[in-house]
């Protein structure tokens, strides 16, 4: 195998692709990354037992060559070297060239480095996804719906569903869900007509393999595909091929949780109420769970307030655009709303409670019922 090609490309693949490895795994030759070679251009795949990445660098694109002197082959290349190895080169062109003993060769400038290699017969074979079951959407739309609900899945590994996200396809939407059992994020689309005919109802994806995806895609109106089987799912674009397993078991029923009246409703600033959390914050910090309090006050008030006996404590009175209802007193994490906040990306809020032990709902002002956040409030003593 033998090409030159432009490390500034070599080296975007490279990052998307270790994304994949890890370097504990039970299969040691995925430590490591396959290179492929062909007439079409280069290929690279990362993998480990939750998901495999593949990027494709074409030999040509838009009328440039990226791509030059290609003999195919492929080879599988230590991950723990390769990727440093091409952030330093010092041209910008990379020549790599393989002999049949799996001895590697990678040439920049007047620098060269011999590493050995392994054989890629010996890599596992991605499984290639063929089903009816796929669809497509614009990843900047994939994009919102990760962002939006990802952060709020559990990182404790006490109930596995619970790290995923709920993806189901129910009257035209494609609706996201993650919850930590402490607090909710949803949010749903509509797709277009075909999706009817899918017959997959309810998956849970990791929300790793999600958080993964997010950084590697760009923000592109770009299309990507979507496909479902059993136990994966493959996300697709022009360059990309990412494959996740799919958690087993069955996903809770949130839609339960979420309460269909309110007893106090208060409209507000998003940002205005962000940093006023925020700053109450800095003294909850000492404090295991992070706990702010909200007071209703007269005149749209809203007081927010924290105290950490051993530090100190904060007071801030902020406007709010209305308070209707009854009057409330409710503590909370605030770390979860200030996630929740950032999450909804609307001038201003609209946060419905039910009581100060109950849990409360956040959402855009306009009527959007394709986002909401749910908090759980926290009981102070």
């Amino acid at each position: 195998m033998k090409f030159i090609i432009q490390r500034n490309l070599l080296m975007e693949s490279v990052q998307n692709v270790m994304k994949a490895i890890s370097s504990k795994t039970t299969i040691p030759i995925l430590t490591g990354m396959k290179i492929e070679a062909n007439h079409e251009g280069i290929t690279l795949t990362g993998s480990n037992s939750d998901i495999s990445i593949e990027s494709h660098i074409p030999v040509e694109e838009d009328g440039m060559i990226n791509i030059e002197q290609l003999e195919s082959g492929s080879i599988v290349l230590q991950a723990k070297y390769f990727p440093e190895i091409v952030r330093k080169l010092p041209e910008k062109n990379v020549e790599i060239e393989t002999d049949d003993q799996f001895n590697v060769t990678i040439r920049s400038g007047s620098a060269e480095f011999h590493l050995n290699g392994q054989d890629a017969e010996e890599y596992p074979q991605l499984p290639k996804l063929h089903t009816e079951n796929s669809f497509e959407l614009p990843i900047d739309i994939l994009k919102n719906l990760i962002s939006q609900t990802v952060f709020a899945v559990s990182t404790s590994e006490t109930r596995p569903i619970l790290t995923g996200v709920n993806m189901k396809l129910e009257e035209g939407k494609i609706h996201f869900v993650a919850t930590d059992s402490h607090r909710l994020a949803s949010k749903k689309i509509p797709v277009n007509g075909h999706l009817n005919e899918l017959s997959f109802g309810n998956i849970v994806i990791p929300g790793k393999s999600l958080n993964e995806l997010n950084k590697i895609l760009e923000s592109a109106q770009d299309k990507i595909e979507i496909s479902v089987t059993e136990n994966q799912i493959l996300f697709r674009t022009k360059h990309l091929y990412f494959l996740s397993r799919l958690l087993d078991g069955n996903y809770p029923e949130t839609s339960r949780l979420i309460p269909d009246q309110s007893k106090t409703d208060v409209l507000i600033d998003a940002k205005d109420l962000l940093q006023s959390i925020d700053r109450a914050s800095l003294l909850a910090k000492e404090s295991r769970n992070n706990v702010v309090k909200l007071v209703t006050k007269a005149n749209s008030q809203l007081e927010i307030s924290s105290n950490s006996p051993e530090v100190g404590n904060v007071l801030e009175s902020i406007s709010a655009a209305s308070v209707d209802g009854e009057e409330l007193k409710i503590s909370f994490s605030a770390k979860y709303m200030m996630d929740a906040l950032k999450a909804i990306d609307s001038e201003k809020v609209k946060i419905q409670f039910t009581g100060a032990m109950r849990p409360f709902i956040i959402k855009p002002e306009e009527k959007d019922d394709e986002i909401l956040q749910l908090i759980l409030p926290v009981r102070t003593y």
